[in-house]
């Protein structure tokens, strides 16, 4: 009787283990925890309209897109959650680069094995939430449609939400029409396709969500968000790091299949140009913890002047012993005078010369050149232009930027150019700094490159980071007598 009771308690407790893996794989959002970077896009769209989450292999991009819009579809949020809750059923797309894609990937995600009936609703949409399922004709196992039931607060069921499955390929008139509540783009789209989605939620004053590695380089819809960004935008960066479930074998292991030039996208979700890419080094190689600079150290800036693109400045330090070069602060911004960018100026501790391109010495508004209006706001300009250091052959250098990405790629091979972690917009634009197909240097987001080679070839002009002598500068000695320095 014990041993029958024993087996009977072991059945009972054997179904029970049975039951809760049942419930546990058919209602997946109830019981999902998420990273940071998950639980920050999932919330962005409080005040977001328009969100983006640019990540690595293996990081779970497409499950996390998966997951929200199930939640929005359903009705049911998590406690954690403090994102936009929609209070009605909604109508909404999941869209991927080609049918075949958007079947075996954003279907299986949302859905559930689309091969087994019996595993439908093992996706993010939990089983008790599917109403019906729309197969789309002449594709096997695809699907057009789902009809999801919706709940609200309380957990009662008010309606029906509507997803769709899209594909680009289908092209851009497939993207018309609709009103939209939400919609999730799972791989990078072009430009023509996410405006076509924009417009698709004016209306409702909807969302649209995208998640992608981005291995189309820096296409325009990414640098709305990189460096264009408005209000209602928001971008996520997720990476390796930001992945607990990738163990260090794992990592090792993927990483060797990847070229070198692909890891920073592949690992960080970081835009690049592959063979395209001005200066081929990882960012890994340059980047380090920013430190307090010695007060022996050299110094020296650079400016490239904007208005409706940025105006970027850079500051720069030389370590005297072995000639490394430092990117140790960075500034950037767009539609200011120059009044307001030497307020920004003004402010670091340290004031070392910079170097200006030769756009400077043109007025923009009929008065005064603009470097004459930096000066007049105490900024400390060099006297002249930026020219490259002068080789055996000339008296004075000439502005080429090929000298300039040169000697950068050099000194970065050498492993003599480096970057402090805090300069974020610098990284950023390095991922983007690239050739285009006339094999000259694509002439945007290149705001703090440029600014960076002025510093860099100006190095001849650096001072000390605390030098209040009154002895000779660089340019004030025989060999640059030309100068006409004024403080």
């Amino acid at each position: 009787m014990s041993k029958n009771l024993k087996k009977a308690e072991k059945e009972k407790l054997l179904l029970l283990v049975q039951e809760r893996e049942q419930r546990r794989l058919f209602n997946q959002i109830n019981a999902w925890e998420p990273y940071g970077w998950q639980e920050l896009l999932a919330n962005a769209t409080l005040e977001a309209n328009q969100c983006l989450a640019m990540a690595g292999n293996r990081v779970g991009k497409t499950y996390t897109g998966a997951r929200i819009t199930a939640c929005h579809l359903t009705g049911r949020y998590p406690e954690w959650w403090t994102g936009h809750r929609f209070k009605k059923p909604i109508t909404a797309w999941a869209a991927g680069a080609s049918t075949v894609t958007t079947r075996d990937i954003l279907q299986r995600e949302l859905l559930g094995d689309p091969v087994n009936i019996d595993l439908r609703g093992s996706g993010s949409i939990p089983r008790d939430c599917i109403v019906d399922v729309v197969r789309k004709p002449q594709i096997p196992n695809a699907v057009e449609s789902i009809v999801v039931k919706f709940h609200d607060e309380k957990g009662n069921h008010i309606g029906e939400s509507v997803v769709s499955f899209k594909s680009y390929e289908m092209g851009e008139e497939k993207f018309m029409g609709s009103s939209l509540d939400w919609v999730w783009l799972d791989e990078q789209p072009a430009q023509n396709i996410y405006t076509q989605c924009l417009t698709r939620t004016l209306d409702k004053k909807g969302f649209v969500m995208m998640t992608f590695t981005p291995e189309s380089g820096m296409t325009p819809v990414i640098q709305q968000f990189m460096k264009e960004r408005k209000k209602g935008q928001f971008l996520i960066q997720a990476g390796w790091d930001e992945a607990p479930h990738l163990d260090e074998d794992a990592k090792e292991q993927i990483l060797a299949q990847y070229l070198p030039n692909e890891r920073e996208m592949r690992t960080k979700g970081q835009p690049v140009f592959g063979r395209g890419m001005v200066f081929p080094y990882s960012l890994e190689r340059l980047v380090v913890e920013d430190f307090e600079i010695p007060a022996h150290w050299l110094r020296i800036s650079g400016i490239d002047f904007g208005f409706d693109h940025p105006t970027a400045i850079v500051w720069g330090a030389i370590n005297p012993e072995n000639g490394c070069f430092y990117v140790t602060d960075e500034y950037r911004e767009s539609r200011q005078t120059a009044t307001q960018h030497a307020i920004a100026i003004r402010q670091r501790s340290c004031q070392p010369p910079i170097a200006w391109p030769h756009d400077g010495n043109r007025s923009f508004d009929g008065g005064d050149s603009m470097a004459e209006q930096y000066r007049q706001e105490g900024v400390n300009f060099l006297p002249e232009h930026f020219t490259n250091p002068p080789d055996i052959s000339q008296t004075k250098g000439d502005i080429k930027i090929s000298a300039g990405i040169t000697a950068m790629s050099k000194a970065m091979e050498k492993g003599l150019f480096k970057v402090f972690q805090s300069c974020h917009f610098w990284q950023q634009e390095y991922g983007m700094y690239h050739f285009g197909e006339n094999g000259k240097i694509v002439d945007k987001a290149d705001d703090l490159m440029s600014a960076t080679r002025y510093a860099y070839q100006s190095q001849r002009f650096a001072i000390p980071t605390k030098d209040k002598s009154k002895r000779q500068r660089p340019w004030e000695t025989k060999e640059s007598s030309n100068y006409n320095w004024v403080t």
